[in-house]
């Protein structure tokens, strides 16, 4: 952990003067603390709640001071703060997407009305270089049971990958026997967990000739392969990959393959690029992992 320290500064009815900031390494996509100390250099009581309410928040920056995320989390002061005072606030801090060099700059909000840095406070900035999400590309895998002959198909095209599929890993993917990821599969999923995201899922699509793959494929249709990355893609994720430090919320299976709902407070992403086949047999919608 690393410590920074700015004292600066304009007078005024609304001003602050930075103090020391405690701030742990930052990892894509990922969530940790800092401490920052600040004292009211203004006129007025910073208020901590009522149409006054102040909020200590942050934005990252790239090397040229441009927003790469304007807003991040916001923390209370958790008690009025008067002229001279100084407080000492702890605030969640979620690194951006993905891992680079950046500059992590912290502001103050007045009540959804305006950030001290447009009134002329400088903000405290410290640069913050984020790190890769995951510090290994190693991918494990969990098969379900299934017939011998779909389990084996699947344990072949594991074989097949361009990256390392091995026990350990940081991720987890979740497949049923019979699935068929592309040769390219594992790469893709470790790119995009590299790059900070939680939760990682593509496209599925049935093969086979007879009547119950055919339907399959139908039922499968949202999943189909092809377009590229989707933010905003409404369906459950289908054998997902998952960080270690995620819990899962599983939702019933689509056409027996695990199905997990897309977490609303960590990033994730479906990706019509990541190709999956499979040969499972529909297990009526009944959820097992």
């Amino acid at each position: 952990m690393t410590s920074v320290s700015e004292e600066r500064g304009p007078q005024g009815p609304l001003a602050v003067r930075w103090g020391p900031l405690a701030l742990g390494g930052q990892r894509a996509g990922a969530i940790t603390e800092a401490r920052v100390t600040l004292s009211n250099a203004g006129l007025v009581t910073w208020r901590s709640n009522g149409p006054t309410w102040i909020y200590l928040s942050y934005h990252w920056l790239d090397d040229r001071g441009n927003p790469i995320v304007w807003d991040g989390l916001r923390a209370p002061l958790g008690r009025p703060v008067a002229p001279g005072e100084t407080i000492e606030v702890n605030l969640p801090v979620r690194a951006p997407i993905p891992p680079g060099r950046y500059r992590l700059a912290f502001d103050l909000l007045d009540a959804e009305r305006l950030w001290f840095s447009e009134l002329g406070n400088p903000m405290l900035e410290v640069d913050a270089p984020v790190e890769p999400r995951i510090a290994e590309r190693r991918l494990s895998v969990m098969i379900r049971p299934g017939a011998p002959e779909l389990v084996s198909a699947t344990e072949a095209a594991l074989t097949r990958q361009e990256d390392v599929v091995a026990t350990g890993g940081e991720a987890t993917a979740f497949l049923a026997a019979g699935c068929l990821p592309a040769p390219d599969w594992s790469a893709r999923v470790l790119d995009a967990h590299t790059e900070g995201y939680v939760v990682v899922a593509g496209s599925i699509e049935a093969v086979g000739r007879s009547l119950v793959r055919r339907r399959s494929a139908g039922s499968l249709a949202p999943w189909a392969p092809g377009g590229g990355r989707n933010p905003a893609f409404s369906h459950p994720l289908l054998c997902p990959s998952v960080l270690a430090s995620f819990e899962p919320a599983w939702v019933d299976d689509v056409e027996g393959l695990p199905a997990l709902a897309p977490p609303d407070d960590e990033p994730w992403l479906y990706d019509g690029r990541i190709a999956l086949r499979t040969r499972a047999r529909p297990l009526s919608g009944r959820r097992r992992v």
